[in-house]
């Protein structure tokens, strides 16, 4: 799609929560249909990313604790491990809870992850990396300005 040219004064007039909301919708709607051609949730995306970038850090408790400021739909991340741990893709340590992924949740994690990378190179189409950091510090900043965190996610 084309997108028209509009003067610097009227694109400095939009509302930044109006586009925040329909960039919000659109990307995460096109990241959410395609995990769950996956039969995945956000959750269980984030879930295993995590369970694999620190296996054995995280138990049930940690995990939700960290993961639920991302979440907005309610849902229950006790049935999301279940999920994963009755798939046999996470595995909790008996004595100490720690999650760590089984092969086949790697696999599911990097076929999640194929899926997620073919919405950011579409939703990065004709931006360079130069515009999309701008644009990044400009929310970050506005974030902030709101009274929220406006750093990256740890």
């Amino acid at each position: 799609m084309t997108l028209k040219e509009y003067p610097h004064e009227a694109l400095a007039a939009q509302p930044i929560g109006a586009w925040t909301g329909e960039v919000y919708r659109r990307v995460v709607g096109a990241l959410r249909e395609q995990l769950a051609l996956e039969g995945l949730t956000q959750p269980h995306w984030w879930t295993l990313n995590h369970a694999a970038g620190a296996p054995g850090a995280w138990n049930r408790a940690t995990l939700a604790a960290r993961l639920a400021r991302y979440e907005d739909l309610g849902i229950d991340f006790g049935e999301v491990f279940d999920d994963l741990a009755a798939r046999g893709w996470l595995r909790e340590d008996a004595a100490t809870g720690a999650m760590s992924l089984t092969g086949a949740g790697e696999a599911a994690r990097l076929r999640a992850r194929e899926r997620n990378l073919s919405v950011h190179r579409r939703a990065h189409e004709g931006v360079d990396e130069a515009e999309f950091v701008t644009a990044v510090n400009v929310l970050r900043r506005i974030t902030a300005n709101m009274g929220g965190d406006g750093n990256l996610p740890d």
